[in-house]
């Protein structure tokens, strides 16, 4: 692959970026409101990969808005300096974003936010304090401080957060700035008040080596912050020399699924909204918007819609996909798929932090992932029974490690169950990592034989001395849900009930044209084989006993765009409900805090589609583990949950022979 622009270096403002691909500012947690050697790790798989300049998550400038990093703290000087140090061993600069979460933030001692006015966050719901005069003046100095502080404590500059809906996005939209004062008013000159004395204030605590950046993005709300008001912000800052660069983003937290969009969006899905602002400026730009590889990159800087493009998910699941790709190795990048399970989902858990579905090593890379595997002291010969994801990956670290590895799968293709989720509509890109694992396998020399069946005499007569097993899970079609489980579905085992397993490998040569899913479950899968039902031209009932829809698939931001896609068609759903029985062309449902059939509704259904949590196939772990031989079981094969869960359990066994 030859790249024409991403390679080069870039001058923004005194300093010299090495190449055109930057890291933009994302929650990890990593820090838990520090510097701490996880986060710097986090950091250096990025700088050691190639990276140019990394954007350093969100820091708070005051204490009334605490989240990631608490930069009103002296004490973290020391990580600080490490963390820089660390940048330039791999002359990969570094900034610092520089935050206040307005309304979106709750201080630690209980009280209220401090907002702009008194308008309620959409995701906290907590009517803020409408900040004074002076508490402006607070906030500002305090952005100020921390510009200051890190300079001094060895960065290389700072991105000043005024996107997403945070408290400077709060003074410029009108939708959230009320005030009558001079920090508000009718037009986007006058509501910028408070982002000029803030951008003015940061100038003048730093040095002019030192770079201040700003990060803007339309909100695609009504009446909120459009591409022609955010032009007009970056033009006013460019005249003052208040800026080096300008970073664009889109969305806010009423349009929170644009923000970070999964593999429902298309690769520059942001690129609509941003070029109308970074091919107007003349300062250099940044953009982001789903980038996957460096060729893609490259086209957007030759095509002049910016000057760096933002990688995100990409290195989070491969850390050197920059080194990989100007070496020649563009195919061994193991991809990002999108699907915001770990990155996305986990950092917004109450003790998480973030992880990857595809890349065990992320958030973990002190002592865990690729990175860090050693040769196995004693090369074995290890046997894999089972190629879906944990057996891929298991595979491929066994003999990452030098071990000698056979791969044994009984069916005729290597995927497992990802073949199946990947035939649902909008979610191709599941068979990404699929087709990847398998060609590190054979790159790797792995023996794989497919279509091989193995029982327990089979796996002791190959000698292996160490065997993994990870031969999947099966549907549970039993018509039991959790909310009543003693009381399955009456009449559950007729012809048109299938699992959502067989509508996407072995569907019915005559669906009908009335459906209802049952998930039991509550993530992607129920959705997904609605979706495939309304493709076939039914019309369908989802039904959950859960008191959410698919409250699994809410963190990954998979719930809105899908029901967007739902708009004006035959699709409706019921929480709360339960399936009592089948008949031949109906369901009969009722509400799940009754035990009885108390207002029963019949609704239509040809199809019946059940979805529950699989049963594991552990049948050969078991007797295995009769015969006292060295295995271990991953994956589905061990509890059936989900891609994360898999590849890392595949992972931990293929590095611990």
């Amino acid at each position: 692959m030859t790249y024409t622009h991403v390679h080069m270096p870039l001058q923004i403002g005194r300093t010299t970026i090495k190449n055109r691909i930057f890291r933009p500012a994302h929650a990890t947690i990593l820090g838990k409101g520090g510097i701490s050697d996880a986060l710097i790790a986090y950091h250096e798989a990025r700088a050691r990969g190639g990276a140019g300049l990394s954007i350093v998550e969100v820091g708070s400038v005051h204490p009334t808005s605490p989240l990631a990093i608490d930069l009103w703290k002296a004490e973290l000087e020391p990580g600080y300096r490490k963390l820089g140090d660390m940048g330039r061993k791999y002359d990969m600069k570094i900034f610092q974003q520089l935050w206040h979460a307005g309304h979106h933030g709750m201080p630690r001692d209980g009280g209220p936010p401090w907002g702009v006015s008194a308008t309620p966050s959409v995701e906290v719901g907590v009517v803020p304090i409408e900040m004074t005069k002076s508490m402006i003046a607070e906030i500002i100095e305090a952005y100020a401080t921390a510009a200051r502080r890190m300079e001094a404590w060895g960065l290389d500059g700072v991105d000043v957060h005024c996107a997403h809906g945070y408290l400077p996005g709060q003074f410029l939209s009108a939708n959230t700035n009320l005030r009558t004062d001079e920090y508000g008013g009718a037009t986007i000159e006058e509501r910028a008040r408070f982002v000029i004395e803030l951008m003015e204030a940061v100038h003048s605590a730093v040095s002019r080596d030192f770079v201040v950046g700003v990060r803007l993005a339309p909100d695609l709300t009504v009446n909120g912050v459009d591409e022609d008001q955010n032009l007009a912000i970056a033009h006013i800052l460019e005249a003052r020399g208040l800026t080096d660069y300008i970073n664009v983003s889109v969305g806010n937290y009423n349009s929170y699924t644009k923000m970070v969009g999964g593999m429902h969006e298309p690769v520059g899905y942001e690129l609509p909204t941003s070029v109308p602002i970074t091919r107007k400026v003349k300062l250099p730009t940044m953009v982001v918007g789903r980038f996957r590889t460096l060729e893609e990159c490259d086209q957007v800087i030759r095509a002049g819609d910016a000057d760096m493009v933002g990688l995100v998910r990409a290195m989070i699941a491969d850390p050197d996909l920059v080194t990989k790709s100007l070496a020649g190795k563009a195919d061994q990048v193991r991809p990002c798929i999108g699907c915001n399970q770990a990155c996305v989902a986990q950092v917004s858990t109450e003790h998480g932090h973030l992880e990857c579905a595809v890349n065990p090593g992320n958030g973990h890379e002190l002592y865990r992932g690729d990175a860090v595997l050693t040769p196995a002291p004693e090369p074995k010969t290890v046997l894999v029974v089972g190629g879906g994801p944990a057996g891929l990956e298991a595979a491929r670290v066994a003999a990452l490690r030098g071990h000698k590895v056979t791969l044994a799968e009984a069916s005729p293709v290597l995927g497992g169950n990802l073949r199946a989720a990947a035939k649902a509509p909008t979610r191709h890109g599941m068979i990404d990592i699929a087709t990847w694992l398998e060609a590190e396998v054979f790159r790797l020399g792995v023996d794989v034989q497919l279509s091989t069946y193995m029982d327990v005499d089979d796996v002791t007569a190959s000698g292996a001395e160490a065997v993994i097993v990870a031969t999947g899970s099966f549907p549970r079609m039993d018509g039991v849900q959790h909310s009543h489980p003693g009381q399955p579905i009456r009449n559950f085992n007729r012809r048109n009930v299938i699992s959502a397993f067989d509508l996407f490998m072995q569907p019915p040569a005559e669906l009908g044209k009335t459906a209802v899913v049952i998930d039991d479950v509550g993530h992607y899968e129920g959705l997904a084989a609605s979706e495939q039902l309304i493709a076939a031209g039914l019309s369908v009932t989802y039904v959950t006993r859960l008191r959410m829809f698919a409250q699994q698939a809410q963190a990954p931001l998979m719930v809105e765009p899908f029901l967007t896609r739902m708009r004006g068609k035959p699709f409706d759903y019921l929480i709360r409900h339960r399936a009592v029985e089948f008949t031949d062309n109906e369901v009969l449902v009722s509400p799940t805090h009754f035990t009885d059939d108390a207002d029963v509704r019949r609704i239509p259904a040809d199809t019946v589609v059940f979805v529950s949590a699989n049963e594991p196939n552990r049948d050969l772990y078991t007797a295995l583990t009769d015969r006292n031989t060295d295995v271990r079981v991953v994956g589905d094969a061990n509890s059936p949950r989900f891609l994360q869960v898999a590849i890392r359990e595949g992972h931990l066994a293929g590095a611990s022979i």
